[in-house]
This record gives C-alpha cells, sequence and structure tokens, in this order.
C-alpha cells in the first residue's frame, strides 16, 4: 500500500514520513504499461492471492493471543547473535562467494569482489511509527555504519519489515545503486535517495551493476504501507548473477510454479533465500511454510537437490505470525533432511562460504521453550526425518 489520501493539505501534513509516498506521474504511467497491472492493481502469478487473513478476525484473534501458546512465539533468553566484525567482513572470500544473515531476510552478499545487501533492516521496529509495531528480538549484529561500503542494495518489496525508512535514509548518504521493484522507487527518493541511483525493475527486466546482473523475478505477494493497500508498487524476488556465482532471494512469496520457471531461466543458484516464517494457515497464499519453503528450492535448482544451498530467512527477528519462534528452524532441519537439500542454519551475523560446508547448529534451542516431550534427535532417526516439528 503507498498511503492513504488525506482531506486537506493540512491533514496530510500529519501523514507519518514512513507511509512514503503514492506513484505519480512518469512512475505511474510506467506503471499501468506494465503487462503485469491490470484493473488498477498488479497481479499475481499463479491467479488473485488472498492478502488479508481468512476466516474471522475473532478465531485469527484467539490463536495469536493464545495464553499457552504466546510464550512460545518469542525466545525465552537472550538470541545468540554472532559479533560481526567488518574485519571479518574484510577478508574476500577463499571461493568468491560469501553470505551473511543479519537477521529476518536482511543479507550481506559477496560476490566476486561486489557486495550486495538485501532487504536491509536496522531499524527497531518494522513498523512506520518508533513506539508500537513488531519489535526487533535481537540486537543487529553490527551497525550499519561499520558494513562498510555496499555496491548494491535490492529491496524485495514496500513492506516495513524489508523496507525501512531509517535504515535508507543512512544509506543515502552513500554511493551506492538500489535495485527496486516498479513503483518502489518514489519512497526512496522520498527519503532522499537520488533518482540517478535508482534502478526501478518490472518483473523479468534485468539491469547491471559492475559485474553484477540483477534480474526482478515474479513474487506471489502484495504491498503496503499506508492505511489503504493501493497495490500499486510491485513485490518481487531476485536472480544475481556474476561471471561465476548465481544467487537467489525469494523476498517474501506464496508458494507457485514459477519458481520452475525462474530456475530454468537464471539457474541452477549456488545459493538460494527462501522465506520461510511468519507462515499461517489464516494467510496461505502469501507465505511459504519450510516444507514448501524446499519444494520451490528445488525447482530453482531444476529439481537437483545436490545443487547450491538452501538459507531460510524470514524468521527469528521479529514476531510476526502465531507460529512459535524457534518453529521454522526445527521444520527446516527435518525437511530440508528428508529432501537431501543442503541446508545452512548460521546464527545471525554469522558468514559462510556456500561452497564450504555450511553450519547447521540448532542454535535456537539455546534460548526457546522447548516442547513437551524435548527437543527431538539431530541429526533425526529415520522414524523422525519426515515428522513436521511443531515446537
Amino acid at each position: 500500500m503507498a498511503g492513504f489520501r488525506l482531506p486537506s493539505s493540512g491533514l496530510r501534513a500529519l501523514r507519518p514520513e514512513a507511509f512514503g509516498v503514492d506513484p505519480s506521474g512518469e512512475r505511474m504511467a510506467r506503471i499501468r504499461r506494465s503487462p503485469h497491472f491490470r484493473d488498477g492493481v498488479f497481479q499475481n502469478p499463479g491467479g488473485a492471492a488472498r492478502t488479508r487473513p481468512s476466516g474471522s478476525m475473532l478465531e485469527f484473534a484467539k490463536i495469536f493471543f493464545d495464553k499457552d501458546a504466546r510464550p512460545r512465539r518469542s525466545p525465552k533468553g537472550t538470541v545468540p547473535v554472532h559479533p560481526t566484525t567488518y574485519a571479518d567482513l574484510a577478508r574476500p572470500p577463499a571461493g568468491g562467494l560469501r553470505l551473511t544473515w543479519m537477521g529476518h531476510s536482511s543479507i550481506l552478499a559477496e560476490i566476486d569482489g561486489h557486495r550486495v545487501l538485501f532487504d536491509p533492516v536496522w531499524g527497531e521496529r518494522c513498523s512506520p511509527f518508533p513506539f508500537v509495531g513488531p519489535k526487533r528480538l535481537h540486537p543487529v549484529p553490527l551497525p550499519l555504519a561499520a558494513l562498510g561500503p555496499v555496491d548494491v542494495v535490492v529491496i524485495s518489496h514496500d513492506h516495513y519489515d524489508h523496507l525501512d525508512m531509517p535504515t535508507i535514509k543512512a544509506l543515502a548518504g552513500t554511493d551506492t545503486i538500489f535495485a527496486v521493484p516498479l513503483g518502489v522507487g518514489g519512497h526512496l527518493e522520498h527519503w532522499g535517495v537520488s533518482a540517478d541511483r535508482l534502478r526501478e525493475l518490472d518483473w523479468h527486466e534485468t539491469t547491471k551493476v559492475g559485474g553484477l546482473t540483477l534480474t526482478a523475478t515474479p513474487a506471489r505477494h502484495f504491498c503496503g504501507r499506508g492505511l489503504r493497500n493501493t497495490q500499486h508498487t510491485l513485490w518481487a524476488s531476485w536472480a544475481v548473477a556474476s561471471g561465476e556465482h548465481r544467487i537467489y532471494h525469494s523476498g517474501d512469496t506464496g508458494y507457485f510454479e514459477g519458481f520452475a520457471d525462474i530456475g530454468a531461466e537464471h539457474g541452477p543458484f549456488d545459493a538460494t533465500m527462501i522465506q520461510v516464517g511468519a507462515y499461517s494457515d489464516f494467510w496461505p497464499d502469501i507465505h511459504m511454510t519450510p516444507d514448501e519453503g524446499v519444494r520451490a528450492h528445488l525447482d530453482l535448482q531444476g529439481g537437483d537437490p545436490t545443487a547450491g544451498v538452501m538459507l531460510p530467512i524470514h524468521w527469528g527477528t521479529f514476531n510476526l505470525a502465531p507460529h512459535p519462534w524457534a518453529e521454522p528452524g526445527e521444520w527446516m532441519m527435518r525437511a530440508t533432511h528428508k529432501a537431501g537439500v543442503t541446508l545452512a542454519a548460521p546464527r545471525c551475523g554469522e558468514p559462510f562460504e556456500p561452497a564450504s560446508v555450511p553450519p547447521v547448529t540448532p542454535w535456537w534451542r539455546e534460548v526457546a521453550e522447548a516442547p513437551a516431550g524435548g527437543w527431538p534427535t539431530w541429526p533425526p532417526v529415520a522414524s523422525e526425518a519426515g515428522d513436521t516439528a511443531v515446537v
């Protein structure tokens, strides 16, 4: 949602800056020319997707605020965070590709001498207001200023847990390029990013930054920052390629058959970063479960479970859904094990190279409330390998 309309200029002045702006002028004209914009809104692949909770809000509220389940939706102790330093990141990756999960969907990808920062959110809350909204459950692993130069910032869509105004304002003072989906550039310009540093793409469009090729690819989601969802800014996943490596960031998405097409055109990938958290039966069309995330990874890799590494994202940092906080991690371990997919499960801030043996340590068990029967054995025995983890 790109904002809401207020009846007078005086009231419009009270609109929070974090809402951003509605697309207008040539930007809006370009949106209307998009083959994915129809009947006044952007359309999802695979048909219409439910963007609001299905079922009654009373039923949802009962589950979300259940006094027995609610404690499991947050860590009970201090989340372990790897103390990343600039010195860690200053050493070039031996194999040319290194990923550092900064929490939620924020990833620093170092790829053959270039640095790509996906969906950077350094703010304390994913909200237009500093005093209300989902609050960070762990600190960022290092200050944004200590991250060092970034060649390109990639944004998947304009929701607050992916497009953070304070973070963008801080990066606006650098010389980085911003690659964003169609329509999202208006928000960034409003917050101080110059138009000449924007690369605003529709699905299947490509831009080059240095030695990298970045392509906006389809996703099954929606947009929104204000009080009225106009569906006038696009959402996207991203394929990024150098001469030697290929990586994929899913943004937010429900499962759809188009993953196989993305993989056929842009893969296989050395690493996929796949959304597997904040899922719910109340919104099955717009977020994936871990099982669906593994299926998407396999589609992107042409069905080959030995191709590339899967890094789960969009979990652990903010409380955005009714499921237990640790469930995505537990469920991912079993789903990838069953499918024969190589999982990377680093602590937040822990750099790793996909070409090496990636870290898979259930670190979340240190601070999560254990299930009634205790934590399952890891690696799982044969009888457990196919079970869905519910913690």
